[in-house]
């Protein structure tokens, strides 16, 4: 069963030790992020930080672990790719109800004030505080069809921020129609503090025409209850913990960051329109929510990681049906670098799946496709298939001219965000089609050799996993996996 709400999750996470609460006074600037990057370097527990100088209670880190969402998504580690990519496949639109907690309480007019609210400074140059785990939700101005997406919102003061969009997602280009339309604001909100289970979806990479409530009632396996806003027609979900409704002026600019992005990087500060709250609603005893970026690996990552690799896999599977796993990893910030096993078909179809990754949304600047018999998780086995199955000169593939990668701190940024474009490395890692890969205790008689090509032995030490050291676990203990 899904989870009913942000707090339901909460009481999931304390159930299992994995929410810790703070009663000691904890600084909004910097403090609370020193926090919670030093529970996350240990896949340690969320964090209640409730005396933060406001009246709301903080809430950070509950997407820092690997555990943390499998525990969202209802999955174990073994099932959770295949029962996502199902998921996908399932749309089940939402309810519409008439009121909601998160209009318990409602702030309109010049009762706004965006101090009230506990939101931290990151990382020591970030330009202002920012509220990095918000959903942004806005329709099509000529479609109605909704979208979600995380966005980060910069504090400007107490009645003004600004929201950065990168000019290939929607909310982008659902204000750029707006613009083209002729109208001079465009009206949206930011949720804060939800049923894991909409974080987890806003990533997932679908057609522009989707209505994303629909995917969300897929993977939550039950449709989400929509509440509208109470200044524009937007409707959000009714058990969010605080939601903000705003306007973007397209006639105004304010200077937004630098912030410590997914990069490990600063984004320079650079103009975007002033947008101003309109109302502030949110539930009684409300949450708020903290979520940590900068280098990899932070909660950020992972709050990306399955929904990218399996809305990713799933796009690319209906192209090239032989695809078995994809990795997007948190080293590329989950965008940059993609690595795909697939069983080729044809010779030269690693090349198409190449150029077909580096054509979609994604916008990945690296793209290594391997054989099945490599781990895509595995970087030492990924390093070995590039460093041994390969002749740069034959299996190299650069594309220059290609759309920038978002917020990639190579690009040229005396370019406007839309303007600017990269190049792409693609590796063909996989052997020549036809060949047959033999391991240790593998048969390899006339009926496989006569599939077309030569024949490659892998070395390798038979039945070494299985091996029992007694020495060695007492001396290092038992063996764990990582998150």
């Amino acid at each position: 069963m899904p989870f009913d709400d942000f707090r339901s999750f909460l009481t999931a996470l304390r159930d299992q030790g994995q929410l810790i609460e703070v009663a000691r006074p904890v600084a909004l600037e910097l403090e609370v992020a020193k926090a919670m990057r030093k529970s996350a370097a240990t896949g340690g527990p969320a964090i209640v930080f409730n005396n933060n100088g406001t009246k709301f209670p903080l809430v950070g880190g509950i997407y820092n672990s690997r555990a943390k969402a499998l525990l969202a998504y209802g999955c174990t580690e073994e099932n959770a790719f295949g029962d996502i990519v199902n998921r996908l496949k399932t749309r089940i639109p939402p309810v519409y109800v008439d009121d909601g907690p998160v209009h318990e309480n409602v702030i309109l007019g010049d009762d706004i004030d965006l101090s009230i609210l506990p939101v931290p400074r990151y990382s020591p140059d970030d330009g202002g505080p920012y509220i990095t785990p918000g959903i942004v939700v806005s329709h099509d101005p000529e479609t109605g069809v909704p979208d979600i997406g995380h966005y980060r919102c910069e504090i400007i003061d107490s009645k003004t921020m600004t929201l950065m969009a990168i000019p290939n997602h929607r909310f982008a280009k659902n204000q750029a129609k707006a613009l083209a339309m002729g109208h001079k604001t465009f009206r949206a909100a930011l949720v804060i503090g939800v049923d894991p289970m909409i974080a987890y979806t806003g990533p997932i990479q679908v057609p522009e025409d989707t209505n994303d409530w629909e995917v969300v009632g897929g993977m939550r396996g039950a449709a989400v209850e929509l509440v509208k806003c109470r200044t524009n027609d937007v409707s959000v979900p009714a058990h969010a913990e605080v939601v903000i409704e705003f306007e973007v002026d397209f006639t105004e600019t304010v200077t937004e960051g630098p912030l410590g992005e997914y990069t490990g990087y600063y984004t320079p500060a650079s103009p975007k329109p002033v947008v101003r709250p309109t109302a502030i609603t949110h539930r009684n005893d409300a949450y708020f929510q903290a979520l940590l970026t900068g280098r990899p690996t932070t909660e950020n990552h992972i709050l990306k990681q399955l929904s990218f690799e399996a809305s990713f896999f799933d796009m690319m599977r209906q192209q090239f049906p032989t695809i078995e796993k994809v990795s997007i990893p948190a080293s590329g910030g989950v965008y940059f670098r993609v690595v795909i096993s697939m069983r080729q078909r044809f010779a030269g179809e690693a090349r198409s799946l190449i150029l077909a990754a580096m054509g979609s949304n994604l916008r990945p600047k690296q793209v290594v496709v391997v054989d099945p018999d490599i781990d895509v998780y595995d970087s030492e086995q990924v390093e070995w298939a590039m460093a041994f199955r390969t002749q740069p000169a034959r299996d190299v593939i650069i594309v220059e001219g290609l759309p920038g990668g978002p917020l990639d701190p190579t690009a040229d940024e005396s370019l406007p965000p839309d303007q600017r474009t990269g190049s792409a490395i693609g590796t063909d890692a996989t052997y020549p089609y036809g060949t047959i890969v033999k391991k240790v205790g593998d048969v390899c008689g006339p009926a496989l050799e006569e599939h077309g090509g030569r024949v490659v032995e892998v070395a390798d030490v038979p039945g070494w996993r299985e091996y029992e050291f007694p020495e060695l676990d007492e001396k290092t203990g038992p063996t764990t996996t990582s998150e």
